[in-house]
């Protein structure tokens, strides 16, 4: 597995795209669950735990299934966890989950990279 952080807007899909060439990218944003266990690459994944949380599923066991059913995935996601602590209890949670999860995949990541202004730099690996 492979995982692409960085703050919004800081070209994390083409810098996975150029660094991985994967061929079949899905978007958190939209995807279904089962998209998750197949595809080669996501991006937008923190829109995707959003969207599993709006939905009252539970994220606690999200990381350790897509290391098992989809190991080689590359998977590109926003940092949230800096700036202001959201006021929303939602926010909150939703910040908090997304990064407890990022944080069981970069542990069973074979790469982490975090990428700024376009520039990726290798975290682990």
């Amino acid at each position: 597995m492979k995982l692409v952080i960085g703050g919004t807007f800081q070209g994390k899909l083409s810098y996975a795209k150029e660094r991985y060439r994967v061929s079949e990218w899905a978007d958190g944003s939209t995807c279904d669950y089962a998209k998750l266990f197949s595809c080669r690459g996501i991006y937008h994944f923190h829109e995707y735990i959003r969207r599993m949380l709006n939905d009252g599923q539970d994220v606690a066991s999200l990381a350790a299934r897509i290391q098992s059913e989809n190991p080689e995935v590359v998977i590109v996601t926003n940092e949230l966890g800096y700036g202001v602590v959201p006021v929303d209890a939602f926010d909150r949670n939703f910040r908090e989950a997304t990064g407890r999860v990022c944080t069981q995949l970069a542990e069973a990541a074979d790469e982490v990279c975090r990428v700024v202004c376009g520039i990726g730099q290798v975290i682990k690996g």
